[in-house]
């Protein structure tokens, strides 16, 4: 028996999940912060999404903030969206990375000639 890569379709299948996980943590992270900055800024709701999607992809924000409760919003919103924008992008890229270091130890194990359980993860 030799270690094994997940068949094409349940690799895609994997794709597809971290995904759709990456899609469900944008919307959340999106709406919280369109609600933020309606709650602080008294923006109208367009503006609030407006303005969480440019700090959330790392534009910059469009409206001009105020009060100190909106700027402390706006500080802390953009902390957090410095995180989040990393840690998708780790959650996207996992699943590939996963497979090719898999396949460079599946290759390595052939290279040696060595009998090894099959595992598929």
């Amino acid at each position: 028996m030799a270690l094994a890569l997940l068949s094409p379709l349940r690799f895609a299948l994997r794709l597809l999940r971290h995904f759709g996980w990456a899609t469900l943590l944008t919307l959340v992270s999106l709406s919280v912060g369109a609600i933020g900055y309606h709650e602080t800024a008294s923006l109208g709701w367009l503006g609030s999404y407006l303005n969480a999607s440019m700090i959330l992809t790392g534009m910059g924000p469009v409206a001009s903030l105020h009060t100190p409760a909106a700027k402390r919003f706006a500080m802390l919103y953009a902390l957090y969206s410095g995180v989040f924008f990393v840690s998708v992008a780790a959650i996207l890229v996992y699943p590939v990375m996963h497979r090719l270091l898999r396949k460079v130890h599946i290759e390595a194990y052939k290279a040696h000639g060595a009998a090894t359980p099959r595992i598929e993860t």
